[in-house]
């Protein structure tokens, strides 16, 4: 059974930014970020996909989404994607 709802993190490949947002089609959602249609992060470009998690619930993944936002939910990826973070050359702050 595919869940419906993914909430993924985008890094930015020319400043290194991180975007969070959620989708019902994860490729679709990221053909469209990096042909400039989202714009928050059009001139962010190009953008790559470093992380994502799957939801039944719409509700669930709109939760998920806010958390990432957070500071605790920002030092919580840091900690989960510890390895990713110093691959991609994410500054430490």
């Amino acid at each position: 059974m595919l869940l419906p709802y993914c909430v993924y993190v985008l890094q930015s490949e020319k400043d290194l930014f991180l975007y969070h947002g959620y989708t019902t089609n994860l490729s679709q959602r990221l053909k469209s970020h990096n042909l400039g249609k989202t714009i928050s992060t059009s001139k962010r470009r190009p953008l790559r996909l470093i992380f994502c998690e799957f939801f039944l619930c719409k509700k669930d993944a709109i939760r998920r989404e806010t958390y990432f936002k957070t500071t605790q939910g920002k030092r919580m990826l840091k900690l989960v994607l510890k390895s990713t973070f110093n691959e991609i050359k994410y500054p430490r702050r």
